[in-house]
This record gives C-alpha cells, sequence and structure tokens, in this order.
C-alpha cells in the first residue's frame, strides 16, 4: 500500500499541484464548487422528502435537483481524488477521511438503492419508506461535509 500511495504522490498531477500556488488554489475551489451543488441539492430534496414543501411537486424537485447533485458529485470525487494525491500517504492515515469515504460511498448506494427499487420519481415509496431515506442520505451528506473539514485539522 506504501508504495502504491508513493506512487501517486509521485504523479505529474500530484508533483504540479505541489508546486502550483494557484493551481492548488483552483482545483480546491472547484471541490468545494462540487460538494456546494451536491449538498446544495442533495438538503433541499431530502427535507421535500421529509415533509416540508409539501405543495412543491415532488417529480418537478427531481427532475432538478437531482442532476445538480450528480453534476457536483461528478466534481467533487475526480477534484477530490487530485487533492488527495499530494500527500497521499499523510491523508491516507487520517480517520476523518476514512470515514468521509465511507459515508460517501453510503450516501451514493443510499440514493441508488432508493432509484432502482422505486424509480427515478420515487413514486412506489412509501411515506415511512422516504422518509428513511431521506435521513440516511442526510446524515451521509451533512456527515461527509463534516469529516472533510475536519481533515484540515487534522493534516499537519
Amino acid at each position: 500500500m506504501e508504495a502504491l500511495l508513493a506512487a501517486i504522490e509521485a504523479s505529474g498531477p500530484a508533483q504540479y499541484l505541489r508546486v502550483s500556488r494557484f493551481g492548488y488554489a483552483a482545483l480546491s475551489f472547484a471541490h468545494i464548487f462540487g460538494i456546494a451543488l451536491l449538498v446544495g441539492a442533495v438538503i433541499p430534496l431530502n427535507l421535500r422528502l421529509l415533509g416540508l414543501w409539501p405543495a412543491a411537486p415532488r417529480a418537478a424537485l427531481l427532475r432538478v435537483l437531482v442532476p445538480a447533485a450528480c453534476a457536483g458529485l461528478l466534481l467533487a470525487v475526480p477534484t477530490g481524488l487530485l487533492l488527495f494525491s499530494v500527500r497521499a500517504e499523510e491523508y491516507s492515515s487520517i480517520g476523518f477521511l476514512q470515514v468521509k469515504l465511507a459515508l460517501i460511498l453510503a450516501g451514493i448506494l443510499s440514493a441508488v438503492a432508493a432509484y432502482l427499487r422505486y424509480g427515478l420519481t420515487l413514486e412506489g415509496a412509501s411515506e415511512g419508506r422516504l422518509k428513511l431515506h431521506a435521513l440516511i442520505s442526510i446524515a451521509c451528506w451533512v456527515g461527509a461535509l463534516a469529516m472533510g473539514r475536519l481533515i484540515a485539522f487534522a493534516a499537519t
């Protein structure tokens, strides 16, 4: 594992990011922007599933917020991997990162499971099941956000 982490740190992109102040800053901005898109879409959608804004049609919100969340995830993941590459050996030993990755995986799997079982508009799900999925989703994404912020304080 150490050899793999060392190879990641020795990669061209990682070397560039370590010496490029503005390259690293731009990448960090892109990562945060992706997270903002993801969490900014997931939270209102899940609050709707929990019963807030009952007059807002669920299908209409899903059509807008799911693609926004997916776009955010598709931006946050590769930029996060590139940020990781800069100090892969150090970051890999930080417990907050490991918890963050587990929460991200759980959030993705939970969403995929809900859509596979109930369809893209979640029409077949009971209110109780929707609320359970919403609570799991909120816990996963807010937890991942918190763990990501704590990584900065754990890194030396």
